[in-house]
């Protein structure tokens, strides 16, 4: 048995998440985390998983979306977590927790950090040049500084990073910078001070760390890189707000810094192990020997998930953190970064409201329509986009054309010339020998692009599985064979409906609504992962009883396309 720990990236408080957000870190975590539960292990047992999410409540991402809602930020964060936690799970993102950066675990594990830190002169406090907007009486932090990248001349990238290109950058090098608040340009530098992570100080610590991460992607790893070899600078780790964690300094407010909090970035990473704490609170388990190597965590794997923007304050800024703390805390084994899924080219945008929304998406068809689109077409080693057309050719074809045609086609057929039970009668002949032969190929590379974290290259693999089991009907045609042959007939179909169980435990991970279903109407409800070694075509017990539990996947129809375009955009978007 091995213990897995799993973290996606945590999704802002500023509203609920569009489907770019949900391809890119949210989903393929949760079908990791499903498919490692779902193996069993040779000695019968299964994996120990751990899946951790969190909102992520500070900073002004947060402050900005209550302003705009008219709600004080706290009321505004207590209503949108339960939203993106009911959210989430109508999608079946199976969290064992998802917990809130707002609450006191990371309030304390992110002073604790801070301290630590300083005790081994990582942290400095500085007099910082900060942007002061004269219209709205306050300083403004990154977030709330907007202007041109002098990188790249993008307009419109915030203070804090360029979504275009995809730099760090502090608020005073934007060109043109305006007040995201108000929109003022009424601004001027003033003195402000604030805490400082001397990055530059273990820098060389941070690159041994990345170079002994030998399994990792191209693009996590190139990423880290990209900001190694430019040479890290100090980072600020406090910020000039209300809402957030406040500066402490032996467990009291930090003289001078009394109406300062953390920056965001500094404690969004640290909820991982604070909502991990949350979980084991709420269950009465145990958080630290899943993060303290001094406690028992020498055996987790730590896998992390999340769109490329995130990936340099995961490879760069979190491991300074937790390795100049000096303490033995757990870090990030497998980091798995996506690119991302564009909205017909352009990009989805939360602020902007432009894409669809996963509450949205949930009114127009049911989660496993989507969770197929976004994994079986996720934007893993390419931007990706995503089109009403591509969404309705994909779903039409994959899902009702191959699987649920299948599905239907044999229980039906079970039903109606069976008496609605798996058949007994015939043997094996070559035709289902050869079939089994192909199946377990099919099985065997799915199983392996998933252990890989491929996802696109595991949903082929298991299409591919369903398209043979179409091939084989018509190879068998049972319908014709019970013409002449009932015990020839009765063999193609107790095969079929012996496919249809393994089907079922193939979908799982991607299609978790459906394939209970799937193998309820085959009389089963074992959703295990295929091992290497199973007969996969003799599972069911004859006699047993089946039954079609109707359409699985309502084809997408061409009205239905124009509506959603004309709702939400489309060619023209």
């Amino acid at each position: 048995m091995a213990r897995i720990l799993i973290t996606s990236a945590l999704p802002y408080i500023n509203g609920i998440k569009h489907l770019g957000n949900l391809a890119g870190s949210m989903l393929p975590a949760d079908v990791w985390a499903r498919f490692k539960r779902a193996q069993i292990l040779p000695d019968g047992s299964r994996h120990e998983v751990l899946y951790i999410c969190a909102t992520d409540e500070h900073g002004t991402p947060a402050e900005l979306a209550a302003a705009a809602a008219g709600q004080d930020v706290r009321t505004y964060c207590d209503e949108q977590h339960e939203i993106q936690k009911a959210a989430g799970q109508a999608f079946g993102l199976s969290y064992d927790w998802f917990g809130r950066s707002s609450n006191p675990q990371n309030h304390r594990l992110t002073q604790h950090f801070a301290e630590a830190l300083e005790k081994n002169g990582l942290i400095e406090e500085r007099v910082d040049r900060m942007i002061y907007s004269i219209d709205d009486a306050r300083f403004l932090p990154d977030r709330y500084v907007e202007g041109t990248c002098p990188h790249c001349g993008h307009v419109g990238a915030r203070g804090d990073q360029c979504d275009n290109c995809g730099r760090l950058l502090d608020p005073t090098d934007l060109i043109d910078p305006y007040s995201s608040v108000s929109g003022s340009k009424n601004l001027e530098v003033r003195d402000t001070r604030h805490l400082y992570l001397l990055q530059t100080k273990i820098e060389p610590e941070i690159r041994a760390w990345v170079d002994g991460k030998t399994g990792w992607q191209q693009l996590a790893k190139s990423i880290a890189y990209k900001h190694l070899d430019e040479g890290l600078i100090d980072r600020g780790i406090t910020r000039d707000l209300a809402w957030g964690v406040p500066v402490t300094k032996d467990g009291f407010p930090r003289p001078g810094m009394e109406d300062k909090v953390f920056y965001v970035w500094f404690d969004a990473p640290i909820e991982y192990i604070a909502a991990t704490e949350e979980w084991a609170e709420a269950t009465g388990g145990s958080w630290r020997d899943w993060w303290r190597l001094d406690e028992g965590a020498e055996d987790v794997r730590y896998v992390q998930f999340m769109g490329k923007d995130n990936v340099a304050f995961h490879t760069v800024s979190f491991p300074a953190t937790i390795i100049g703390s000096g303490e033995p805390w757990k870090t990030v084994d497998q980091l798995k970064a996506f690119n991302w899924l564009n909205w017909y080219g352009g990009k989805f945008s939360t602020s902007q409201k432009r894409g669809v929304f996963m509450d949205q998406a949930l009114e127009l068809l049911p989660a496993d329509y989507w969770r197929w689109r976004l994994t079986a077409y996720g934007p893993e080693h390419a931007d990706s986009a995503f089109t009403w057309e591509d969404f309705q050719a994909s779903t039409n074809k994959d899902l009702a054309d191959v699987l649920g045609n299948f599905v239907n086609r044999i229980v039906k057929f079970a039903e109606s010339k069976f008496d609605g039970v798996v058949p007994e009668g015939g043997e094996a002949g070559a035709v289902e020998i050869q079939l089994e032969a192909d199946i377990k190929a099919a099985v065997a590379e799915a199983t392996e692009q998933l252990e890989a974290m491929e996802f696109r290259k595991a949903a082929v693999a298991i299409r591919a599985a369903w398209v043979l089991g179409n091939e084989y009907l018509q190879v068998a045609a049972p319908w014709t064979a019970l013409k002449t042959d009932r015990d020839r007939a009765a063999v193609g179909v107790r095969t079929g409906l012996n496919l249809v169980a393994l089907f079922a435990r193939l979908a799982a991970p991607i299609l978790p609504f459906t394939a209970p279903r799937i193998a309820a109407s085959v009389g089963v409800e074992d959703l295990s992962w295929p091992g290497a070694d199973e007969d996969l075509l003799n599972r069911l017990a004859v006699g047993g009883k089946v039954e079609a539990q109707g359409v699985l996947f309502a084809k997408i129809e061409d009205a239905q396309v124009a509506e959603w375009s004309e709702r939400f955009g489309g060619a023209d978007a």
